[in-house]
């Protein structure tokens, strides 16, 4: 069957092909009139637009890149509905495309991107990289740039983040309002800025409370479900005290519980435990886990309101409307941390 194309639309209204293609495109010099009858013959005929030569004649593609570490973890799949919701209801398509925590693969999804000419990338960067050339290439190009979660501080880009450092101050403070006294934390030994703060958090909350600082109740690794159970394997062999834990994330929590249960120590009871995230499973589990939340969905809808922002404006002219928006933590206390929840 042949395929239906604008100039047979402009045959059948006896109208010139560049008045259907403005009328398609929703061209403001083109009548109401004129585009609704555009629009109901080309349904009629049963025409389906060219998107790649619409992209090559407008430069614009309407699709939008999303980078992201891992889709294994809740908090990124819920950023990304967020996201996908505003673009489509802006009339944008998503490309989704995972790391899998790897700068290679990072660099080689934002190549894809390029060629793939999309109109914007919105990023979360892989806990791995070192190099931001190919974030660079993407700034160089003139292609909206916006991160989310985890960014380059380096790169002035518009991001959308949690405010870390207050997360890790609640949630530490929470367990010290608990009654507990000797909180160890589980942090990262990646240098990632969102890490970091959380732990900056967990720091200042001890200070503040006048508790002691004991290097030995920080340990980093390489955070997970497994690194959770090892770490508490680690105390009790090295016979250190702790009566709570604040884990940088979720999972590591989880294991922490899981390994206080298998050694019959209750929790919260005598281990008190909070994670970071708020992912799917916390509810869930028994004990149920505190956490703090991230306002997942309104991240993911916030990085997709700046990159319509930026789109509107001139891209050789970023530096003024570059925007940093950081969202407040909030404090999700659950059966693992509420000791007075325990008492009644």
């Amino acid at each position: 069957m042949k395929r239906v194309t604008i100039l047979d639309i402009a045959k059948e209204l006896n109208i010139t092909f560049s008045t259907v293609a403005r009328a398609l495109n929703d061209h403001p010099a083109i009548s109401d009139a004129t585009k609704k009858a555009v629009r109901e013959t080309a349904e009629r005929l049963n025409y389906r637009q060219n998107k790649i030569a619409s992209s090559l004649r407008s430069g614009r593609s309407n699709v939008i890149g999303v980078i992201v570490p891992s889709l294994h973890v809740s908090f990124f799949s819920s950023v990304v509905h967020g996201i996908e919701k505003v673009m489509n209801a802006n009339g944008y398509a998503i490309l989704l495309y995972q790391t899998n925590e790897s700068e290679k693969q990072q660099a080689k999804g934002i190549d894809t991107f390029l060629q793939s000419r999309v109109d914007g990338i919105i990023a979360s960067i892989s806990l791995d990289t070192q190099d931001d050339s190919s974030f660079q290439e993407i700034i160089k190009r003139n292609i909206p740039l916006i991160f989310f979660d985890r960014s380059f501080e380096d790169l002035n880009v518009s991001s959308v983040t949690i405010d870390d450092y207050k997360g890790g101050f609640i949630a530490t403070e929470h367990l010290i309002k608990q009654g507990y006294k000797k909180i160890l934390h589980i942090t990262a030994e990646q240098n990632i800025s969102i890490f970091k703060e959380r732990l900056r958090g967990y720091i200042d909350a001890l200070e503040y409370y006048n508790l002691p600082v004991n290097e030995d109740l920080i340990i980093k690794g390489n955070f997970s479900l497994d690194f959770g159970k090892d770490v508490v394997k680690d105390m009790k062999q090295k016979h250190v005290e702790y009566d709570a834990v604040f884990a940088l994330e979720d999972y590591t929590a989880a294991g922490v519980i899981q390994q206080l249960m298998e050694y019959k120590v209750r929790v919260p009871e005598e281990v008190g435990v909070i994670g970071f995230a708020n992912e799917a499973f916390g509810s869930l589990v028994t004990p149920r886990l505190s956490t703090i939340d991230q306002q997942t969905v309104r991240m993911g809808e916030e990085a997709a309101k700046l990159f319509l922002e930026l789109n509107k404006k001139d891209k050789n002219n970023t530096e003024n409307i570059r925007k940093k928006i950081v969202l407040d933590p909030v404090l999700l206390i659950r059966s693992s941390s509420d000791r007075e929840f325990k008492k009644t």
